[in-house]
């Protein structure tokens, strides 16, 4: 039975600098996150730019991660879309070149098509069908409200639906109070959100996190730490790493992995695709500038 625990990081989707996939990087930054310690990664997440993705590249990123990983470490294709035949259709995909889990937002199109807690079991239900495991991504993203107790009836009815990433407000609360719910159906709680509320939902019980894919091997700690019950030493890794997490929260978003990853050597272009701005200069040179403390893996691996 695979342990889903640890850290499973967001793999960035790099661009040549006039726009085009940059298929040589995306293979340097799996191995580049692999060599950090990931203990799976996922793919074509919110992270990945999957918005900025069109559906035959997607198939083409899709084939390329999972034929370069190579069961490395389990993978995970995100799947989301509003059309549940889509959602199925790509989990199929996903499933036929070898994925491990997919995740997938609930059903919703812009700001006001969202699916009722119905049409989200519903689709969840038939991806279910495919026969590989489902991680349900409760995020701000889809403005879709995912109740504990809608969460726990599937965990327990659709028995694909075995992981959760939790990035909701007060994820910690969330996440007790699914696992106190749900019990054993809860397989792995997870939260995201880049880890900045990691330590509060390590102590509310998420048995792993889905951070950004910047620096993996100085978070990774915490929770090797925390699941220890080394609970001083986790506060500590913690506190090394908060203020570079807090800057890539608030101020840069998945951009900052890209950056970090040209800073050292991973990638050739931190471009992303209109009507994405740039990452303002000053913003990337604080980021840089708290991330060469830590020493992390990621600005020297390409070097």
């Amino acid at each position: 039975m695979m342990a889903y625990t640890g850290i499973w990081p967001v793999a960035p989707t790099p661009f040549n600098d006039d726009g085009s996939l940059d298929l040589d990087g995306m293979e340097r930054v799996l191995d580049c996150l692999i060599d950090q310690g990931a203990d799976g990664i996922c793919i074509l997440a919110n992270f990945s730019e999957q918005f900025l993705i069109s559906d035959e590249e997607r198939a083409i990123l899709t084939r390329l991660c999972l034929e370069h990983v190579a069961g490395r470490v389990p993978m995970i294709v995100t799947i989301s879309h509003f059309a549940t035949q889509i959602a199925v259709e790509r989990a199929k995909y996903s499933k036929e070149l070898g994925a491990d889990i997919v995740m997938m937002m609930p059903p919703y199109h812009g700001a006001l098509l969202k699916g009722n807690a119905q049409q989200t079991y519903e689709q969840f239900a038939a991806v279910g069908e495919v026969g590989i495991p489902i991680m349900v991504q409760d995020a701000p993203l889809s403005g879709v409200d995912l109740p504990v107790p809608l969460l726990v009836r599937m965990a327990r009815e659709i028995d694909m639906v075995k992981l959760f990433k939790i990035e909701c407000p007060r994820a910690a609360n969330k996440l007790r109070a699914l696992i106190a719910e749900g019990g054993d159906s809860i397989e792995a709680p997870f939260d995201g959100e880049e880890g900045i509320t990691l330590l509060a939902d390590l102590d509310a019980g998420a048995t792993g996190s889905m951070t950004s894919g910047m620096i993996v091997d100085q978070i990774k700690p915490v929770i090797s730490h925390h699941h220890a019950g080394r609970i001083y030493e986790a506060t500590a890794a913690y506190g090394r790493v908060a203020m570079v997490i807090n800057h890539e929260n608030r101020q840069c978003g998945w951009q900052s992995c890209k950056a970090a990853m040209v800073e050292g050597g991973v990638i050739q272009s931190d471009y992303c695709r209109h009507p994405i701005d740039p990452l303002q200069p000053a913003i990337r040179d604080r980021l840089i500038d708290l991330l060469k403390p830590l020493d992390p893996l990621v600005l020297k691996w390409g070097k």
